[in-house]
């Protein structure tokens, strides 16, 4: 298939339309970089640097890339900022967003695959998270992406455009190629290891008094190849609607310094801090209707495995994409 990946020189998107290309597909990257590195986009894909706030950019690409699908990474993303800045959120992942959507009905797209994520449902009823839980979002962040996903619903019904939402979990991991590199780094996984690199003097516990086995925060970590490979799946005819993408397996923050520590084998200095206001106890999604409705089945299910491909990926980029 012809696919347009808006977002693609991000963490997500760039290793996304790498396994698309591996699997075949032409794929053409859309990215403003104010979040992604061009560096990050695979040599085989074709780019086009995006300003979305012009009018007319979004969908002159469209027409230009000719897609059969858009794969919709594009999105500002941290929960604090979002409760600080909350129209950047809403005009970013709502005002642009529609932007796109009208370009695929206008251009007859045939598939549109949404990256949405577990926040549109806020604190758990229950876990393992299923798709049919209550969506109550507690940051613009979520409302963002939860507004977005009742659009698509419209659209789906009104322009007949099928698409798949996708709510992550925790995406961590690397391929041999791409990794993670935000500019402002929140998650867990390559903020512990950039202590081992000497990049932070200390990883962070928000928190350690939570009604958990060791106090801290229990989360759902996915490999990006497994959450690639999802996507991929999506692109089948005739599959639509909401997804959850995690592995049904929770890992604290203790958990996960420790597997941190068994991967590099360097002992890794912790300190304790007040909770974030917002932090869930534990989030742990059930991704039973992916694997049956979509035949997924993960890769690297276990955690010591996604921390190794982060660790050896961060090992030759210590710098992120500006080495």
């Amino acid at each position: 298939m012809n696919v347009l990946v808006t977002g693609g020189a991000g963490y997500i998107g760039s290793v996304c339309a790498e396994e698309l290309l591996n699997a075949g597909h032409v794929v053409t990257v859309y990215d403003n970089l104010t979040e992604g590195h061009r560096s990050a986009v695979d040599a085989r894909a074709k780019f086009i640097f995006g300003k979305p706030e012009e009018p007319g950019d979004i969908l002159n690409a469209v027409k230009a890339a000719k897609p059969d699908a858009i794969m919709h990474f594009a999105a500002s993303a941290l929960v604090g900022e979002s409760m600080a800045d909350p129209k950047k959120y809403f005009h970013n992942n709502v005002v642009n967003g529609l932007k796109l959507l009208d370009a695929a009905v206008e251009c007859r797209v045939k598939k549109f695959v949404f990256s949405s994520t577990c926040a549109t449902y806020g604190p758990p009823e229950r876990v393992p998270m299923t798709e049919d839980l209550p969506q109550r979002p507690i940051n613009p962040y979520g409302e963002s992406k939860l507004m977005f996903e009742k659009i698509l619903q419209w659209y789906r019904q009104i322009y007949g455009l099928e698409f798949i939402a996708f709510r992550y979990f925790n995406a961590a991991g690397a391929s041999e190629q791409f990794g993670e590199h935000h500019r402002h780094e929140t998650h867990l996984i390559p903020r512990v290891l950039q202590v081992v690199l000497g990049r932070l003097p200390q990883a962070e516990i928000f928190g350690a008094d939570y009604p958990t086995p060791d106090g801290t925060c229990i989360r759902d970590y996915i490999h990006i190849i497994d959450l690639a490979q999802a996507h991929m799946l999506g692109l089948q005819p005739g599959k639509t609607g909401f997804y959850n993408l995690g592995n049904g397996d929770g890992y604290s923050v203790r958990q996960v310094i420790q597997t941190c520590e068994k991967v590099t084998g360097k002992k890794i200095p912790a300190v304790e801090k007040p909770r974030r206001l917002g932090d869930p106890p534990k989030l742990v999604a059930s991704a039973e209707k992916t694997v049956r409705e979509l035949g997924w089945k993960p890769k690297f299910p276990k955690l010591e495995d996604i921390v190794a491909t982060a660790w050896a990926w961060h090992k030759k980029h210590p710098n992120g994409y500006l080495d």
